[in-house]
């Protein structure tokens, strides 16, 4: 079985982490044979090639596959990645992400793929854009709908919202949890050494971000909140773990605020180095407005860390409100306050959730139950289809 895996790009993200993992335990399934296409990674949130580069074949950059909507380049990916399609005869295409999952989708029905999978990560329209923007992804994701075989969710959201605009049907959907390694985040450990590193006491109170510094991640929302939050807990250290294209402008509003001392920027963190600075959180925050369902949400959890996370596409599926953490609607701020100072003073509480937490990652997002479904999800389509192992 012939499996080509596609995306827009490979920075240091969730859906991407998700795709990379897919890819290399698909590699240890007895007769299948993978591979994975990606446009070019450009930017300050890092990249994931090297990741696949140490596999030789395993990764082909197609340089017109561009996240930006750019008539004539996203012609000529499509003209590429069919004629790709038709000289490699893959018997599955899986793609990812909103651009790779339109042009591979229609690339791979011309060049007559027989099975056609589509991971839906996050949303692709929403209230996050505008009215123009929405219209064309509707219309743009309808159509390549038509080319669908079968969609994966990371979670129920997903598909709600979908059907919702009829796209697709019931029986098209299957919600596999973005799984990933879970024992470097069962095992971290609140490093004294790295608290003093990065000039965190180590009675301050911790609060994490993990995210891309750019639009919709929730950081102008921290900030706005700040100076309350110090006033009434004047421990709190602010830890932003990630990079990218609006970080000068959070430092300098840090600087202008006045509270330098309270946000530390980690920069660019490799995946693997995530679960040490999750280990010296106190509780983790997740204030997206657009999200799949945030891998941030289960790696702190799977760390014992309670979390407070906005009520925002796939979050409340892992942050059980008062179970796990606080779901907290969309701008209120006042409600945010609360529970993160709730959280401050009462550390059994923390230790509560973030317990019950654990427990919820355990069963559900190891990398190895995520790639045994995708797998096992293959083998249906490919059984009716006559294609063997």
């Amino acid at each position: 079985m012939r499996v080509t895996h596609i995306i827009t790009r490979l920075v240091v993200g969730g859906a991407q982490e998700n795709t990379v993992a897919t890819v290399l335990g698909l590699r240890q399934k007895s007769g299948v044979q993978v591979n994975l296409i990606s446009g070019p990674t450009t930017g300050p949130e890092g990249s994931l090639e090297s990741e696949l580069k140490k596999f030789p074949a395993l990764l082909q950059i197609v340089p017109e596959l561009v996240r930006p909507i750019h008539p004539l380049k996203d012609f000529l990916a499509l003209r590429k990645l069919e004629k790709i399609f038709r000289e490699q005869k893959p018997d599955i295409v899986h793609t990812h992400s909103g651009k790779a999952g339109i042009l591979g989708r229609l690339a791979a029905k011309r060049a007559g793929v027989p099975i056609i999978i589509h991971t839906i990560h996050g949303p692709s329209f929403g209230k996050f854009q505008n009215g123009l923007s929405n219209f064309i992804f509707r219309a743009a994701e309808k159509y390549a709908a038509c080319a669908t075989t079968h969609f994966i969710v990371v979670a129920d959201a997903m598909k709600n919202q979908y059907l919702a605009d009829g796209i697709g049907n019931p029986e098209q959907y299957t919600k596999i949890f973005s799984g990933f390694p879970l024992e470097p985040f069962l095992t971290a450990k609140n490093d004294l050494e790295l608290r003093k590193k990065l000039g965190i006491a180590p009675d301050d109170f911790v609060v994490g971000k993990i995210a891309r510094l750019f639009k919709l991640k929730g950081h102008d929302d921290l900030f706005a909140i700040a100076p309350e939050l110090i006033r009434q807990t004047p421990k709190i250290k602010f830890l932003l773990v990630g990079d990218g294209e609006w970080r000068s402008r959070f430092e300098n509003l840090a600087k202008s605020l006045g509270l330098e001392k309270h946000f530390i920027f980690t920069g660019l963190v490799a995946p693997n180095e995530v679960p040490k600075y999750v280990g010296i959180m106190d509780a983790l925050l997740h204030l997206s407005l657009r999200e799949g369902l945030p891998r941030a949400l289960p790696q702190a959890l799977a760390a014992g860390k309670p979390v407070i996370a906005y009520d925002c596409d796939g979050a409340r599926e892992i942050c059980l409100d008062g179970q796990t953490g606080f779901l907290i609607q969309p701008g209120d701020l006042k409600n945010l306050t609360g529970k993160i100072i709730q959280l401050a003073n009462d550390a059994k509480l923390r230790e509560q959730l973030g317990s019950r937490g654990q427990r919820l990652v355990r069963e559900n997002f190891s990398v190895e139950q995520m790639v045994d479904s995708i797998y096992n999800l293959y083998l249906k389509p490919a059984a009716e289809r006559g294609i063997r192992l």
